[in-house]
């Protein structure tokens, strides 16, 4: 799919993170990356032959209720 020079990490690769952003819909919660992995807000991938990788979320302090 990447066409541009240097080219995007490949969907297998670690740093497919670092592809570039083609199309964002923040109002949805997700954007489509050059490599064809579809990343969303929760952190969740959906990666272009179907895999899913579960969100990855850092847990943070605890957060109080009010």
């Amino acid at each position: 799919m990447c066409s541009h020079q240097p080219p995007c990490p490949t969907p297998e690769s670690a740093d497919r993170h670092s592809a570039v952003v083609v199309t964002a819909h923040p109002e949805q919660g997700w954007s489509l990356l050059c490599n064809g992995t579809l990343v969303f807000d929760d952190t969740g991938e959906l990666l272009p032959d179907g895999r899913v990788v579960a969100p990855h979320r850092v847990p943070g302090p605890p957060v109080a209720a009010v």
